[in-house]
């Protein structure tokens, strides 16, 4: 990197955290400012805020593209896509219309307070920025040069700061800056690309033939896993917090089908790229082929341009992941405990900014620990989403459980999950290498089914 582009990287820095602070006055009022903007979140931010958040594995994205080709976008995009749309249709106008805060109020509701703090551990998991906190380390030390750890540090002070003050309102204001970079950076690189290389079908004709295969060389059982991890949409709590946050349901459901939209054009920028790299650079460790493409291609001053935009796209994830988590924690955890059975939590923001410090630290260390986003995303998805989608789905409708049932239906499919994930790992040709999601989400149906029918009989 020149001093032009350092430049630029460290003007970005600045402008997102000046745009955090901004306004950001009020919100700390009271926990309905705090976490949900006040309810009052317009389309435009709404679109903005929910686009960026789902981007933050942008590296992954790259190396999953470089060393698997289209494959890439038959498991982080298709998939998406159709379980975004199914919750827009099904889920998001329900969300904002029952005025809960988040996924654990809805468990709690139905199934009580145990069941409430149970499914607050789990979304610690599923919503933790630690695959993103990585993301952006890596792309620190391969551009700027620091050590790795201290990538991450700064990485995350600088991605949450503003948090602390500003909450949910803060984040939007970012991501509406970061949208605009994120996308103005790929669309740089593709220009030049096309300019320098020539146009992507011919390039495309140098590839691989698994590169330009649905399944990239892998099994059909991989791909399929994959499709039903994206069910994990209907259990983000990213994408709960902007429904519940909206100005109206029209508004939530609304914003999700033009997100997808977006979503599709991102997904084509960043494929087309990763390919480009693949053509261009056949001995580029994966995991770099985006700024390594950047490097090879971009001249000083668009380089840094291009470099921002991908910084933008990681780190406008983890300021809302960041503070999902700090929340779950500070409120959907110790406060439902302190509360006992009140779940109206209105003194949590004390709680949740030590959940903020505390979350943080955690993601550092499992960023650190676990040097690979694809497979930090893989772990997560396939061990915690069997145990949480079907309690969930039974809070929007009026299928009666007890809470007992309900707190086994939250955690059996977990544990099912982990064994089968640690024989897998440590057996050899385990049950023909099942993915672990399979026997997770299989025991969770089992388990609805078998406590519809015994509570039939009972009151028969």
């Amino acid at each position: 990197m020149q001093i032009i582009d350092f430049s630029i990287v460290l003007i970005y820095f600045i402008f997102v955290v000046v745009i955090g602070f901004y306004r950001s006055k009020n919100a700390s009022e009271n926990s309905n400012n705090y976490i949900l903007a006040g309810r009052r979140l317009s389309l435009p931010g709404f679109v903005a805020t929910l686009v960026t958040t789902w981007y933050g594995g942008v590296l992954g994205i790259g190396e999953n593209t470089y060393n698997f080709g289209i494959q890439t976008w038959f498991i982080f995009g298709l998939p998406y896509y159709f379980f975004a749309i199914l919750f827009a249709i099904l889920i998001a106008p329900r969300i904002r219309k029952l005025n809960f805060t988040s996924i654990p109020d809805h468990i709690h509701d139905r199934f009580g307070k145990n069941a409430g703090v149970i499914s607050g551990l789990f979304l610690l998991f599923l919503a933790s920025p630690a695959p993103y906190i990585l993301s952006i380390g890596i792309l620190l030390e391969y551009t700027v040069r620091i050590p790795f750890l201290w990538a991450l540090i700064v990485a995350t002070i600088f991605s949450l700061i503003y948090i602390w003050k500003g909450g949910l309102g803060a984040i939007v204001r970012t991501d509406i800056f970061q949208f605009i970079l994120m996308f103005g950076g790929f669309i740089l690189l593709i220009i030049f690309a096309w300019i320098k290389i020539g146009s992507p079908i011919e390039i495309f004709k140098q590839l691989p033939a698994e590169h330009l295969s649905p399944t990239g060389g892998n099994t059909i059982q991989y791909i399929f896993v994959w499709f039903f991890i994206a069910m994990w949409t209907f259990i983000d709590p990213g994408f709960y917090q902007r429904c519940a946050a909206a100005k109206s349901p029209k508004t939530a459901q609304k914003g999700i089908l033009i997100s997808v939209l977006f979503w599709f054009i991102f997904d084509s920028l960043t494929l087309t790229s990763g390919l480009y790299a693949r053509a261009l650079l056949t001995h580029q460790q994966g995991l770099f082929a985006f700024p390594a493409l950047g490097q090879a291609l971009l001249p000083p001053l668009f380089y840094g341009l291009f470099i921002t935009g991908l910084l933008a796209t990681i780190m406008s994830t983890i300021d809302s992941l960041g503070f999902i988590s700090a929340f779950t924690f500070g409120r959907d955890i110790v406060g439902r405990i302190k509360e006992g059975a009140n779940h109206t939590f209105d003194n949590s923001i004390f709680l949740i900014r030590v959940g903020l410090i505390l979350m943080a630290t955690i993601a550092v260390i499992l960023a650190f620990a676990f040097p690979s986003v694809v497979k930090l995303w893989y772990i997560t998805g396939s061990i915690f989403v069997p145990g949480l989608l079907i309690p969930f789905l039974l809070t929007l409708t009026k299928l009666k459980l007890r809470n007992r049932q309900g707190q086994i239906l939250l955690i059996i499919p977990v544990l099912v999950s982990i064994m089968w994930f640690i024989l897998n790992s440590i057996i050899p040709d385990f049950s023909f290498k099942i993915e672990p999601f399979y026997p997770g989400i299989f025991s969770s149906i089992l388990l609805f089914v078998s406590f519809i029918i015994i509570n039939r009989k009972r009151n028969a």
